[in-house]
């Protein structure tokens, strides 16, 4: 079974939080669970094509939330400049 939608909303929102805290980003908290969420699906799908699959609990989601969030806020900055 997997986190639930409150539980995936908010590790997204942490995941966002932490990756815009790493890749020194200024966003606020809707962009941060949207980026959260939206980096953790991308990258699950993309380990998932690979094989590789995060387990349904918070610690392994959060991880690939991070990176996720943080892949797209890297992909952001390159487009807008």
């Amino acid at each position: 079974m997997g986190l639930g939608l409150i539980a995936s909303i908010i590790v997204g929102g942490l995941a966002g939080w932490i990756a815009s805290m790493i890749m020194k980003a200024d966003t606020g908290i809707l962009l941060n669970i949207i980026l959260g969420i939206v980096g953790a699906v991308v990258l699950n799908t993309i380990l998932s094509l690979l094989g590789i699959y995060a387990a349904n609990t918070w610690v392994p989601q959060l991880i690939v939330g991070i990176i996720g969030a943080s892949g797209l806020i890297w992909i952001v900055r390159k487009v807008r400049s």
